[in-house]
């Protein structure tokens, strides 16, 4: 039995189980799902939707997994390159669960499935007069990546408002579905607790300050307009590709413009004109062309330079 029939198998049986609105693509390319708008097919690509996202997603992973399928998650595709290649297995979107919980909300905590996009999140906190989300605004991504990766911009970071996230362990060492208070000293510069464990993000609960929701929104437009303003979204990008250093002195996107690299080109990838840290997909870039170019800028900086440059971005699929 091929791989796709497997898994063909596995959705049917655990949507038995687990009643779900389930959209499903076989050999869906990558590319539509990423804000680089490159990578090659993923075997299945499935976004279930509803109550029994839960129960169908812990469900479909654990499955998956006794069958040697991998399960790979994703949020708003933001900050992955996926390979020409593609993904084998099972890419499992979160985007149908989004919004609000639906649990009572308490005073100051909002509460979002791991799917809502960061803008639309940015959105329901100013709706709800509530400030600390502003810094979202206008920034791809979803909920769930964002408190995987502690998504900062502005002098602010998820770690900062984070109050607790609910997930589904499957290390077996715990209970299988926790609420998981928010330690800040686990968290550090585009680092969090998640990315050592074995979970699937539900929902993230935030500590926010009443506002007022025209002040909110006047700040969240200017978020907005300054990202427009630097070129984010010119062209198909995963905004800064390489993390920033304290210890180099100053932004690496500074560094990569004075060493004249700015608009360097490899295939259609390229790198941003107006800004070092960003590369760009100018037209029909292929994954390879962009993962080429970080590593030309990455060993150009550290030939000129001595410094080593770590990507922000994750490399997924199969790459050879």
């Amino acid at each position: 039995m091929n791989i796709v029939n497997k898994i063909q198998q596995i959705i049917e049986s655990c949507g038995e189980e687990n009643p779900c609105e389930v959209e499903v693509c076989y050999h869906k390319p990558m590319a539509e799902l990423s804000t680089f708008r490159a990578g090659g097919p993923a075997d299945c690509w499935l976004r279930p939707r509803g109550e029994n996202f839960p129960a169908f997603a812990d469900a479909l992973i654990t499955a998956a997994r006794s069958s040697g399928i991998p399960v790979f998650l994703l949020g708003g595709g933001a900050n992955i390159l996926a390979a020409d290649s593609g993904i084998r297995g099972i890419v499992l979107d979160t985007g149908g669960w989004a919004g609000e919980t639906g649990q009572e909300r308490q005073e100051g905590i909002l509460r979002l499935r791991a799917g809502t996009s960061l803008d639309d999140a940015a959105e329901i906190a100013a709706d709800a007069g509530l400030s600390g989300l502003e810094f979202l605004a206008g920034m791809p991504g979803s909920i769930g990546g964002a408190v995987w990766m502690n998504a900062r911009c502005y002098g602010r970071e998820v770690a900062d408002v984070l109050d607790e996230t609910e997930v589904i362990d499957f290390s077996g060492s715990g209970k299988r579905y926790a609420q998981l208070m928010a330690e800040k000293r686990e968290f550090g510069y585009k680092k969090s607790p998640f990315q050592e464990r074995d979970v699937l993000i539900l929902s993230a609960a935030f500590r926010l300050t009443s506002g007022k929701t025209p002040d909110i929104r006047a700040a969240m437009d200017a978020h907005r307009a300054d990202r427009a303003a630097k070129g984010h979204y010119r062209y198909p990008s995963a905004g800064s590709v390489f993390k920033n250093n304290p210890y180099f002195g100053k932004p690496t996107g500074k560094i990569i413009d004075e060493l004249g690299l700015c608009g360097l080109q490899k295939g259609g990838a390229q790198v941003a004109p107006w800004h070092g840290n960003i590369i760009v997909n100018a037209g029909g870039a292929t994954a390879s062309d962009i993962r080429a170019l970080v590593n030309e800028v990455a060993a150009r900086v550290k030939a000129a330079a001595g410094l080593t440059l770590e990507p922000e971005i994750l490399f997924v699929g199969e790459w050879g």
